[in-house]
């Protein structure tokens, strides 16, 4: 499977050469339903993980929040419901749901598991990825797989967005593999990822405006203001949206703020973005060009606060230091 990003409307680094020294390469994943294993990169599949390692945990039940609480489940079941019913045609009565399906609905809504955060919740995987297919994998030397998984409930001390968890590996080195990972039993349904296979494309990005030159910045400014040129630096021509590999963060929620290891105060790196669209569905600069027009945005199922993003940033220091995130 391929995807491939539209070219750009215009090379914006004609217009500011400048522009050369403020730019990046990122890998786009792509991620679409699928079925992949143990042995691909993914988006919600798998993971390559050793019998002998525990399973890890969120312990952090203080920061935990009550909010759209469900079981995976009846998460999965859920969206099965939705999937049926978008499918065939209208009801009688226009109704969307039959009354069996809408009163499954209405006992999933019901379910009352606040409880079930005070205790440790097992986390959840998010992607896999290895080096051979990822052209912006940064690990550690002697690795080629990273594994990112999240607690998969809002965090009160994350922006009320979930806790991320990097594990860099060796895949020659795991052994055997555990064939059954614990399930959370309590979820945020925003945060239960579709198992995707990946299209890997490498992207070039460009910095996010407000953190480029003041001069620099202020001539992209006054460029813009131009409506006619079609093409908008922050929206068509620096950024990639969707969930990606290294690249720049888009900080259009709030103004740009640093972001400094909690263990030794050194400014981070963007290593991985989980999003709740891969393009934009207003503005579909950047739809892959094999995808059909009327597909959906959402391919993987997990929606960041309002529809943003979530960026994942690492320790250029250390790998052993915990990654921070921003929800932009």
């Amino acid at each position: 499977m391929v995807r491939t990003t539209p070219p750009r409307p215009l090379d914006v680094t004609k217009l500011f050469p400048e522009l050369r020294e403020h730019s990046t390469t990122a890998t786009r994943l792509h991620p679409r339903p699928g079925t992949p294993t143990v042995m691909d990169s993914s988006v919600g599949g798998p993971l390559l993980w050793p019998t002998g390692e525990d399973w890890p945990v969120c312990d952090d039940a203080g920061a935990h929040e009550p909010y759209n609480l469900t079981t995976p489940a009846v998460e999965r079941r859920r969206r099965e419901i939705l999937a049926t019913a978008n499918a065939r045609t209208p009801l009688p009565g226009g109704e969307f749901l039959t009354a069996e399906e809408r009163a499954e609905v209405d006992a999933a809504d019901a379910l009352n598991l606040d409880d079930l955060i005070q205790d440790p919740i097992p986390l959840v995987p998010i992607a896999q990825l290895y080096r051979r297919d990822i052209p912006d994998y940064a690990g550690p030397a002697g690795t080629d797989l990273l594994q990112v998984l999240w607690c998969p409930v809002d965090h009160s001390d994350r922006h009320y967005s979930p806790r991320v968890f990097f594990y860099w590996r060796d895949s020659s080195a795991v052994g055997p593999l555990l064939e059954a990972p614990p399930e959370p039993p309590v979820i945020s349904d925003m945060y239960l990822p579709v198992p995707c296979v990946v299209c890997p494309e490498q992207v070039r990005e460009y910095q996010y405006a407000d953190l480029l030159p003041d001069e620099l910045r202020e001539r992209l400014d006054e460029w813009d203001e131009d409506e006619e040129r079609g093409a908008s630096y922050q929206s068509d021509l620096s950024l990639a949206p969707g969930w990606k590999v290294g690249g720049y963060a888009n900080w259009s929620l709030t103004d740009p703020y640093p972001m400094h290891c909690s263990a030794c105060g050194t400014a981070m790196t963007l290593t991985f973005t989980a999003a709740s669209t891969d393009w934009n569905g207003m503005d579909c600069s950047w739809r892959p060009m094999e995808e059909d027009p009327d597909a959906s945005p959402d391919t993987v199922g997990v929606q960041i606060g309002r529809g943003y993003s979530l960026y994942a940033f690492r320790c250029p220091e250390s790998f052993n230091h915990a990654p921070a995130t921003a929800m932009q």
